[in-house]
């Protein structure tokens, strides 16, 4: 493959990837998102020591060590077009040769763990509790813009969905794609969390089902997508529903598969929808999600 245009992989004069403000040699190979900015401290703090902090925009990033462990944490901000920059990014300073700008020959897998909060779609799910997104549906239109191959869950889970949403005559006329976690890093980390297929949403207000002023399209969103459980899918003898809904993972599992990558994401359901409650602890509850991910992963 021929090298890369300068307009293709944009560089910081001093040689950093465009946006992130980042070296190859400042980030690990695991990385752990986080949607805002004043998480990474709350992320960081349980680090052994640091090696550096970088911010530019709303992406900052420290990288240091647990133990024997390397570790970066960066935040992504707010929705799939961040995670498009970001997981792009990380991926090239590992991946392309920044001085010659061309893919390398020998590509290095990284790990992208989600450390984020959510809503709730079941009334029978206290809040505080921790969910980890087994599949995550992309309601949003990043993905298609890549050319991507499905495996036969994903494929099956968006037909049967669509065609769910169909016989409840919504005006939601389409599921733009849908992928799983990474399954090693499942095994690895899931295990003690609930677990749920995830609704990754292109906004908060509307797009979630919220009507401040301005009038949404489908006043009963959220039951909608809440009606759907393990009656209507099933396959291969697991039974699955929607559990919650935010508005980062499915681009990250999406854009980490389309590069060879794992991710998995953990989610703090701070809100439950159903019951119309929200947490008192939200602080609390995020931080023993932090302690409890971080304690997986070393």
């Amino acid at each position: 493959m021929s090298n890369l245009l300068d307009s293709e992989l944009i560089l910081n004069p001093n040689g950093s990837i465009y946006h992130l403000n980042l070296l190859p040699e400042q980030v690990a190979e695991t990385i752990i998102t986080v949607g805002d900015p004043d998480r990474v401290d709350n992320v960081s703090k349980y680090f052994d020591r640091l090696d550096c902090k970088v911010q530019k925009r709303e992406f900052v990033t420290h990288t240091g060590w647990i133990g024997n462990k390397r570790l970066t944490v960066i935040s992504t901000g707010i929705g799939t077009g961040n995670i498009d920059i970001v997981v792009n990014e990380l991926d090239a300073l590992f991946n392309i040769d920044l001085k010659q700008k061309a893919i390398k020959e020998k590509l290095t897998q990284l790990q992208f763990i989600r450390i984020g909060t959510s809503g709730c779609l079941k009334k029978e799910i206290p809040i505080n509790s921790f969910l980890v997104s087994e599949f995550a549906v992309g309601m949003d239109n990043l993905l298609s813009y890549y050319d991507f191959k499905r495996n036969a869950a994903e494929k099956n889970l968006k037909q049967t969905l669509r065609q769910f949403l169909k016989s409840r005559e919504t005006k939601i006329n389409k599921i733009p794609y849908v992928f799983a976690a990474n399954k090693t890093l499942l095994n690895q980390l899931g295990k003690d969390f609930l677990s749920g297929i995830t609704l990754t949403c292109p906004g908060f207000y509307g797009p979630q089902g919220r009507q401040l002023r301005a009038s949404n399209k489908e006043a009963n969103l959220l039951d909608h997508f809440a009606a759907f459980n393990q009656e209507n899918y099933q396959y291969k003898k697991h039974n699955w529903q929607i559990t919650n809904f935010e508005m980062e993972t499915a681009g990250i599992y999406g854009m980490a598969n389309l590069l060879g990558h794992q991710a998995l994401s953990f989610n703090a359901l701070l809100a439950n929808r159903a019951s119309g409650e929200f947490s008192k602890t939200p602080k609390k509850t995020v931080n023993q999600l932090i302690e409890k991910v971080l304690e997986k992963i070393v």
